[in-house]
Formats: C-alpha cells, sequence, structure tokens
C-alpha cells in the first residue's frame, strides 16, 4: 500500500495537467494500452486487500460472524490478536477453555476464574458461544475415571502406592521435572533390586528435580506415613513435599531437608494428616547437586488409621430390608420370617426363625449361598449375633461336597456374638443355620463370612457394578452441564452442546472404556444413545428461555452418510421429548493438490450439505471454517484458491439456508502457524502469522457481500480509505 499512497497524488497530477489536451487520454506506466477510466488502475492483490474494509462492513444483517480464539495466548495476552478479533467480529468462541478439561480439576470442583476474567474484557456487544458442553475429548479424564475406579480400602500397614510404573520402567502416572536425569537403575537397590536414580547436574531449588506420583485416594482427616530408603554418591541433601496434606512440607528431624550419604538409610514421615480425598509425594532432590538412589521396593504409605476390613461372603447379613437370599430348607412353611427393628441386635431387621418341635438340628435349618466357594487352606472366620426367647442350642454347618459342621452352641434371652473359625476344603458353597435340636424363637443378625488375613485385614478392592457406573457418569454430566450452564446464563446465549456425536458411517459413536489419550473419555460408552438426550435435557433445564443450543460435527460437507446420519440423530433426540435448536457444521475443507474435478465434487458437497440442513428446519450454523493448504508456505495459486473456497462456502450458506435459520458463520483461528490457528503446520486461516490479510480475507469478504467488492472501487472510495 505504501507504493500506492505515491502513485495516487502522481496521477491526480498527471490528469490535472493535461485537461486542456484535446486528447483526455493518459499513460499509466505498466506497457499496456493506455487507460481512460480510472477504475481500470490495475491494483495487485495486496493493494486491494489494504483497501478492504474491517469484515463486519459486509456481514449480512442478522448473521453473526464469529472468531474460534485462543482466549488466554492470544486474545488476553497480545493486543494485536485482540484488536482484530475486535474489529472484524462480533461473536467469538473460546477454542479450549470453556471445556471439560479446563474448567474441572482433579477433584471435581470447578474453575471458573480464567473464563470470568476473559469476559470481563470482551465487549459486551461480542456474542459469546458456548463450546462445548459435551464431547469426547478434552474431558477432565482423571476425574471421571476416579468417580467410576474401584474402591480401594486398605488395612493398616498396606501399601497405598502403586510401584508398578517403577519397576517396568516407563514411570506412567509419575511426573518428573528434569525427566532426563531420573532413571531407573537395574540392580542398584537396597537388596540388589531396582533403584530411581535421580542425577543433579548443578545445585537450585528442591523441585528442579523432582519425581512426582500420581494422585492416590486417601480419606480426609486420616494420618499416613511415608518411608523408604536412600542413599547418595557423595553428601546430599533432599526431602519429600506433598498435596492434598494439611502441611504439604513437613519437616523431619528438626529441619527441611534430610541428609544423604553414601550408606543406605531409611527416612521415615509419619502423622501426615490428610486435607483432601487425593492425595500426592514428591521426591524433591534439585537443592544440592549429586546423584541420588531411591530403592524402589522400599518405597511404603499407609494409612495409620485404616479400619480392618474384609469381604463378606454373605450378601444379605444384616436383614434390615428384607430376607433375599436366605432360603428355609427344612421346618415349618412359616418358620421363617424378617424380625422387626425392636427385636434386632442393630439396624432396621432381624432374621427371626420358631422351631415349635425339639428334634434333630437339621429339622429347622436355613440356608444362604457364599458369593465364591471357600478356596482350599485358606482360614475363616464365621460369626452373627443370636439370641433365642428360650434358652436352647444351635450350630451351623456348610454345604459342598465336604460339609462341615460347628459344634453345638448356647443361646437364651441375650445377644450373644458366635464366632466359628474353620479351614477351607474347596468345596464349601454356602451357611447353613441348624436350629431344629429345641423348642424355641431365634433372633440373627449381623451375619459374616470371611477370609481371616494377618494382621487383621487386607487391601480390598471393590469394583463397582455397571449400573453404578452409569448412575455415576450420568449424574457427573448433569451436575457438568448444570453448573456451567448455569455460571454463564447471564452471558452466553447458545451452546454447542453435543460435540461430534457421529461416525464416519453415520451412526453414533460407540465410544470406549479406555484410551491413550490423555483427555479422552467417551459419555456415550457409558449411557448409549441416550447421553445427548440427556444433555439436551439437562441444558435446557437450566439455560434461559431463548437461548440456542446446537450439535455439531465435522465433515458433513465431505460425507454423505455422516450427514444424514447427525440429521436422523437429531429426530431421534426430539423423539425422546428433548429439542434441538440448531446444527453445526465445523466446515473444516482442504484443498492441497486439488484437480478441477476435486474442487467441484467440494461444492457439490457443500450445496448438498447446506440443502439438506436447510431442510431440517432448523438454525444452521458454520461452526469452525477454515481451509487447510497442506504446507506453511502455501503458493500464489494455493492462496488463491484457498480465498476461492472460503468465499464459495459463505456464498452457498447465504444461498441454500433460508435467511431465517441463518443462525452465523465462525472462522476458525485468526493467524496461521502459532498465532490463533490450532493447525500450526498449515496455513488455514484468513491472516498470515504475522496478522497480515491473506487472499482469504478478500474471499470471506466478498462471500460476505454477495459480490466483488472491490469492483465499485473509484479514486475517491480510496482516496477516502486512505485518509
Amino acid at each position: 500500500m505504501k507504493h500506492l499512497k505515491l502513485l495516487l497524488p502522481a496521477i491526480l497530477l498527471c490528469i490535472s495537467l493535461f485537461s486542456c489536451e484535446e486528447n483526455d487520454e493518459f499513460r499509466y506506466d505498466d506497457g499496456r494500452t493506455p487507460l481512460t477510466d480510472v477504475r481500470d488502475i490495475p491494483l495487485s492483490d495486496n493493494e486491494k486487500l489494504e483497501l478492504y474494509e474491517n469484515l463486519l462492513k459486509y456481514v449480512p444483517a442478522g448473521i453473526l460472524l464469529g472468531c474460534g480464539i485462543d482466549m488466554v495466548d492470544g486474545y488476553m495476552n497480545n493486543e494485536t490478536y485482540r484488536n482484530l478479533v475486535h474489529e472484524n467480529f462480533n461473536a467469538v468462541t473460546a477454542g479450549y477453555h470453556m471445556k471439560h478439561g479446563a474448567i474441572v480439576s482433579n477433584t471435581g470442583a470447578l474453575n471458573f476464574q480464567a473464563v470470568d476474567n476473559f469476559i470481563n474484557t470482551l465487549p459486551a456487544d461480542i456474542d459469546l458461544f458456548g463450546h462445548t458442553l459435551v464431547w469426547h475429548q478434552n474431558q477432565n479424564k482423571t476425574y471421571l475415571n476416579k468417580l467410576i475406579a474401584p474402591e480401594v480400602i486398605a488395612a493398616p500397614g498396606a501399601n497405598l502406592l502403586d510401584l508398578s510404573a517403577l519397576e517396568d520402567g516407563t514411570f506412567s502416572g509419575w511426573s518428573r521435572n528434569n525427566a532426563s536425569g531420573i532413571t531407573i537403575s537395574a540392580g542398584e537397590g537396597r537388596s540388589g533390586g531396582d533403584a530411581v536414580r535421580l542425577e543433579t547436574a548443578a545445585a537450585g531449588n528442591e523441585w528442579d528435580t523432582q519425581l512426582k506420583s500420581p494422585e492416590i485416594a486417601a480419606t480426609t482427616g486420616h494420618k499416613y506415613e511415608l518411608s523408604f530408603w536412600i542413599k547418595s554418591e557423595a553428601s546430599g541433601q533432599g526431602r519429600v513435599s506433598f498435596a492434598g496434606m494439611a502441611n504439604n512440607y513437613p519437616w523431619i528431624n528438626g529441619g527441611a531437608l534430610f541428609d544423604t550419604d553414601g550408606t543406605w538409610q531409611e527416612i521415615v514421615y509419619s502423622d501426615l494428616e490428610a486435607a483432601d480425598d487425593a492425595i500426592q509425594i514428591a521426591f524433591d532432590l534439585g537443592k544440592v547437586e549429586g546423584v541420588y538412589y531411591i530403592d524402589i521396593s522400599s518405597i511404603n504409605l499407609t494409612d495409620q488409621d485404616a479400619e480392618p476390613v474384609f469381604v463378606n461372603f454373605i450378601e444379605n447379613s444384616t436383614f434390615d430390608t428384607d430376607l433375599s437370599g436366605w432360603a428355609k430348607w427344612n421346618g415349618a412353611a412359616d418358620c421363617m420370617t424378617q424380625a422387626s427393628e425392636a427385636d434386632s441386635y442393630e439396624g432396621t431387621g432381624a432374621l427371626q426363625v420358631a422351631n415349635a418341635v425339639a428334634g434333630n438340628e437339621w429339622d429347622t435349618q436355613i440356608h444362604a449361598d457364599f458369593t465364591a466357594t471357600l478356596e482350599l487352606d485358606k482360614k475363616y472366620e464365621i460369626s452373627f449375633m443370636i439370641r433365642s426367647d428360650a434358652d436352647a442350642t444351635m450350630r451351623c454347618s456348610t454345604t459342598g461336597d465336604e460339609a462341615q459342621y460347628q459344634a453345638t452352641e448356647s443361646t437364651g434371652a441375650s445377644w450373644n456374638k458366635i464366632t466359628w473359625e474353620i479351614t477351607g476344603n474347596g468345596t464349601e458353597t454356602g451357611l447353613n443355620f441348624d436350629l431344629g435340636k429345641d423348642a424355641a424363637t431365634y433372633y440373627i443378625d449381623n451375619v459374616i463370612v470371611k477370609e481371616i488375613v494377618d494382621g487383621g485385614g487386607g487391601t480390598i478392592i471393590i469394583d463397582k457394578t455397571w449400573e453404578e457406573k452409569v448412575q455415576i457418569i450420568d449424574d457427573a454430566m448433569h451436575n457438568w452441564i448444570t453448573e456451567m450452564v448455569n455460571h454463564y446464563k447471564g452471558r452466553v446465549h447458545d451452546w454447542d452442546v453435543v460435540n461430534e456425536p457421529m461416525t464416519e458411517g453415520g451412526n453414533v459413536r460407540p465410544g470406549q472404556e479406555t484410551t491413550e489419550a490423555a483427555d479422552e473419555f467417551y459419555w456415550q460408552y457409558y449411557l448409549g444413545d441416550e447421553y445427548a438426550v440427556k444433555a439436551f435435557r439437562y441444558a435446557r433445564a437450566v439455560c434461559n428461555p431463548d437461548d440456542k443450543l446446537f450439535i455439531n460435527d465435522y465433515n458433513l460437507e465431505s460425507n454423505n452418510s455422516k450427514l444424514e446420519g447427525i440429521i436422523n440423530y437429531v429426530n431421534y433426540i426430539e423423539q425422546q421429548g428433548e429439542t434441538v435448536d440448531g446444527i453445526g457444521t465445523q466446515t473444516h475443507a482442504y484443498i492441497r493438490n486439488a484437480d478441477a474435478v476435486t474442487i467441484a465434487e467440494m461444492k457439490a458437497g457443500i450445496d448438498n450439505m447446506f440443502q439438506k440442513l436447510a431442510a431440517t428446519g432448523k438454525l444452521v450454523k458454520v461452526s469452525e471454517l477454515d481451509i487447510r493448504v497442506g504446507s506453511t508456505t502455501p503458493s500464489p495459486d494455493l492462496l488463491e484458491l484457498q480465498s476461492e473456497m472460503y468465499r464459495y462456502v459463505i456464498e452457498s450458506y447465504l444461498k441454500n439456508v433460508p435467511q431465517a435459520q441463518q443462525y452465523g458463520i465462525t472462522i476458525w483461528g485468526v493467524g496461521d502457524g502459532s498465532n490463533g490457528s490450532w493447525l500450526e503446520d498449515d496455513a488455514p486461516c484468513i491472516w498470515n502469522k504475522n496478522y497480515n490479510r491473506k487472499p482469504a480475507y478478500m474471499g470471506v469478504a466478498n462471500g460476505l457481500a454477495g459480490y466483488d467488492v472491490s469492483a465499485d472501487w473509484d479514486y475517491g472510495y480510496m482516496t477516502d480509505t486512505q485518509n
């Protein structure tokens, strides 16, 4: 444009000088035919680009022209970026920071601060689109998986740390600051096992060389003890820091650091009180230069307040609700009933058995199956509370190929705990109460059959049932959507409720239970096709009455099966009683090496998409428009083709979608490279990496205007623009 500023005054001067000549032609010195109209002055693309006004000048009435932004590094921290957004768009979408993974912490708490700060900066007249409530990516997978993880109950002395990722050398789940200096040394452990080798090349902060554990489930208020053996090649110092404890930086032996040398020594931190339901430990060895070794097998974290625990082989042991799982094998038809709360030992019920006539022990016999067959040579304890309305006797027996029989026990009017220890023969499948010897009415409560483990119990892992997992994930989705929408309902009035629900074949994504990706979690794996129904239901329940709720996917312009699939899914959601206001199409196009036939097919696909989406009667939104070129340094031809495709998508949208259904168009990203694009190895944006306009900018402007804006330019327009 510097060239144009010099050129215009010179041409105007020529016009003045030759105005009295009979021949009114003047020559623009480019070696071509003399020009007779100032509109014929040829302008380069760069000159044209500078003469275009900001994009909002060309936006049709009622259309939201949006931009997908990098909320922090771009918008908040870069004034040039922020000004481009303000000048060219009347709507924005935060590319990441309003998603589950950004908002939800590992404990489930929602942190709105970063987005709130952004909203305080965003002009009130710019619409903020909520992106996205339910997706399978950008989730806090750690938190969601923790909700449905097996319950781990540790007895006193049981190690809460899973050391397998240190033992196999993968460090999976462990984080390393100075990773190259933290390795596994085979055979360097205290007893010839493996050790973690931590090398601090230069003295610095304690955390400069740090090995940090995964999160460990804890009980708030419980005291914990950490112990391990450590040595160093020379005199050194270290510490252990924590997360989730009442004191995350405890002293040891009267100081913040412990000393190390060439001999193995045991380090013990006791009475560490948990302040959260998840804790972490960090070995900090960056303070003093040197090489340190931690014996892997000796690292031990225990819950000092843990109660002895067990697995009960009797499913219904308290009779508080009913007598399910128990059966009368012998006795009168009505001999077995549920006792009232008043007749129970504790809780709301007990087992009541009436034996009217004295006889053999087995004449009145009540039975329950074990949840698993007892194992050979393992020791088991059978215990229960019992009383009778008269002095009487009873016994227990087991069922299986080789039954075992308890010695006769006495009962009376007071509750008494009876305990019977047996060694399993590998065939016991159930328990009998043999109550036929004496005439009496018996009351039985708190029946426990458990394995005897040295130390009073062992670490128990209790898996949640499928039904429990489904309910937990349903509740987590409900809470997330409710909290998010409710917090932002004063500022956000349109939401991407469900993102990318379809497979390329046009079916609902089935999802997976686990994936390698750190942020992938499939709600639909647990909730099935209903997951979107629930998502819209939960969002609708809390949003403003006029808010618009969208479903969104990609490749709809290039995959007709997927296009029809999402339309069918919208119909399904509405058949279940929920309303989908609009359908978003991301429209991430790709033109690298595209020939004329391919371009024609792409355009036909774009037209087909908008026509079919319009036929649904729903609002239609171009939600993430960009045009990839397959290069960070595209040729002039690729740049022109990119510009053409931007213009075509926008013109097709405005042509094929009725005005009442045109919700808006969002350009995905600001500048190429690391300046706002999610595709740093491409050049998909309408500004380059230096925030200069590309030919694509003209394509967007002309598409919005509906014609080539530059065709109307004259000197007056150009000089006004320059002035």
